[in-house]
């Protein structure tokens, strides 16, 4: 087995604020390999982004954040690297396509310019080199007439369009691992299909490493070889994505796959979509014992409420869950994913 383009030990993240400091990651391990997708899943304040702006090194200096444990990518630690040394890294080694692509581009820059600034940053090239390499790039995210939409603003392109332009620049110098967060949340269902093919086509022809980050199991679905489920900043379940997909052991877990619609069910009366009832509590509140259960259906009394399970492995394999409960069986519910 090939050593992994990024590992990572004991993630955690503080953020201090009135004096006052709080964990918003707890202890993340996790490793990914090339060519292979790694599928970050959980609700809005998950600790998702967090934990990708940790791998950037994108979040505020100490004293308000301190980041610590290991992020490691081709052997290089990355929380030990000065800004300078960081730099460097981002790009070449490590990119990310961030969640909103409208934010993520200047507005009074041409698409062109901004692809171009990167190269310009990280290689020693001529202009009309860097001019052929972003129409290259351009061409290669599904842009037509790239040599003309290179002179376009970010306001005179489609929403898909856009995120194909900061797909480009997560692209222009070939890195070794890309993170996604959620490149795709807002498109339309047939963009967001081209999108996600667009990635895969990528990743098969340069065998780059990729952290796809969603709340969305139906994308996962489509996207990941392995999928690791955050709730309250930690990982509560994690493995194959199959295994996961066929036997979910953690409640959460089941109603993030319950609430996805299905195309079979359409016109159908089978009932509301499944729902998880409340929202993830705050990082500065959370509760005692597992953090979920206030919302979890399956929660016991004097158990859930007490002790902090650990993440363990289930039946000796690689499928690791966070829960007290995960040995019992629990009440049918239908979790099916279209794969």
């Amino acid at each position: 087995m090939t050593d992994p383009v990024l590992s990572v030990r004991d993630l955690r993240v503080r953020f201090r604020s009135g004096g006052r400091e709080t964990q918003v990651v707890h202890g993340v391990d996790f490793d990914i390999r090339g060519g292979e997708t790694l599928a970050l899943v959980g609700e809005s304040g998950s600790g998702k982004s967090v934990t990708s702006f940790a791998l950037m090194r994108l979040l505020p200096e100490a004293p308000r954040c301190r980041i610590s444990g290991s992020v490691r990518i081709g052997g290089v630690e990355l929380l030990e690297l000065s800004e300078r040394r960081m730099a460097a890294i981002r790009g070449p080694r490590i990119a990310m396509i961030f969640q909103e692509p409208l934010t993520s581009l200047n507005p009074v820059h041409r698409v062109g310019d901004q692809i171009a600034e990167a190269i310009r940053f990280h290689r020693r090239m001529s202009r009309s080199a860097i001019r052929a390499r972003v129409i290259e790039l351009l061409s290669m995210v599904g842009i037509p007439d790239p040599a003309r939409r290179m002179h376009a603003y970010p306001g005179e392109m489609s929403g898909g369009m856009r995120q194909r332009v900061v797909i480009a620049m997560a692209l222009a110098l070939e890195p070794d691992l890309l993170i996604a967060d959620e490149p795709t949340t807002a498109l339309d269902v047939t963009v967001q299909a081209q999108i996600l093919e667009l990635l895969k086509d990528i990743q098969r022809r340069t065998n780059m490493a990729m952290l796809f980050i969603t709340h969305d199991f139906g994308v996962v679905a489509e996207i990941a070889d392995r999928v690791m489920v955050m709730y309250a900043g930690r990982i509560v379940e994690g493995g194959e994505l199959a295994e996961v997909l066929s036997s979910p052991r953690m409640p959460y877990t089941r109603g993030l796959l319950g609430s996805v619609p299905r195309f079979e069910d359409a016109g159908l009366r089978s009932g509301p979509l499944g729902t998880i009832e409340g929202f993830v509590p705050s990082p500065d509140a959370l509760p005692q014992g597992c953090a979920f259960h206030p919302r979890c259906p399956h929660a016991r009394p004097g158990l859930c409420d007490v002790d902090l399970p650990d993440l363990t492995a289930v039946d000796g394999t690689g499928h690791r869950v966070r829960c007290l409960r995960a040995s019992e069986p629990l009440a049918t519910e239908n979790t099916e994913v279209p794969a």
